[in-house]
């Protein structure tokens, strides 16, 4: 077991710091590329996604794709099961994405590992590692390597979710006055500017005024961000 490398990527204190201490890992391993992801579920409002990786540049875009997601294997038996997965061409093939695997392989994701942990309150979070070969056949070896990685995901998830993830301090939370939470509670229900001002009496100037208070308060840059963050440090309900 490697354990220092549990220790150091518990102990990071940034994104980087941490893509840095799982890539570390990773490699060690035996493997070349990792992604990390926090997935947090929200009620009235899309999932929200936020991943680190280490993904050449070409094929970014391409990993990061929802629709991808939606037709990948490997995603979706993480996003249903908690049960790693050691994945390889046939993983693909047979769920009649053969095309898919084409495509990533071109990039050295040609076989791999992944798991996720399914947390309270609708957070997940997925640990996936990949090499441009396949797998060690020798089953002690692998499940060494899946142990590992186990251990691995138990203790970047407590990490990510600090760094992705952090608490609000108190004083960021009260200073939302009930006028700019209403007009966020409202934005989240997709209402528009005009459609606030008539609800809450104000006119749709105002309404735009309260929005873009809650959103500089927030430090987001447009209100659907100020929405989720707002749900995400339970000011919306």
């Amino acid at each position: 077991m490697l354990q220092s490398g549990y220790m150091t990527v518990m102990q990071a204190g940034s994104r980087e710091e941490f893509l840095a201490e799982i890539l570390r890992f990773t490699q060690q391993l035996g493997f070349q590329t990792v992604s990390a992801t926090v997935v947090l579920d929200h009620v009235l409002a899309e999932s929200e996604f936020i991943t680190v990786d280490n993904a050449p540049a070409a094929y970014r875009s391409a990993f990061l794709s929802r629709e991808n997601w939606r037709r990948d294997p490997v995603m979706q038996h993480c996003k249903r099961q908690s049960v790693p997965i050691i994945w390889g061409q046939s993983t693909y093939t047979d769920g009649g994405q053969g095309d898919v695997w084409e495509e990533q392989a071109r990039y050295g994701y040609r076989a791999g590992i992944a798991m996720a942990l399914h947390l309270p309150e609708g957070r997940h979070f997925m640990l996936g590692v990949e090499r441009d070969q396949q797998v060690p056949s020798d089953p002690v070896e692998l499940t060494r390597i899946v142990a590992d990685l186990q251990l691995l995901t138990v203790h970047a998830q407590e990490a990510a979710l600090r760094i992705f993830v952090p608490v609000s301090p108190d004083k960021s939370m009260a200073t939302l006055t009930p006028r700019e939470l209403e007009a966020l509670r409202w934005t989240m229900e997709g209402k528009t500017a005009w459609e606030v001002g008539n609800i809450l009496g104000i006119s749709e100037r105002t309404a735009v005024l309260h929005v873009n208070n809650a959103m500089h308060k927030l430090g987001c840059v447009n209100k659907h961000q100020a929405v989720l963050k707002a749900l995400r440090m339970g000011l919306l309900r």
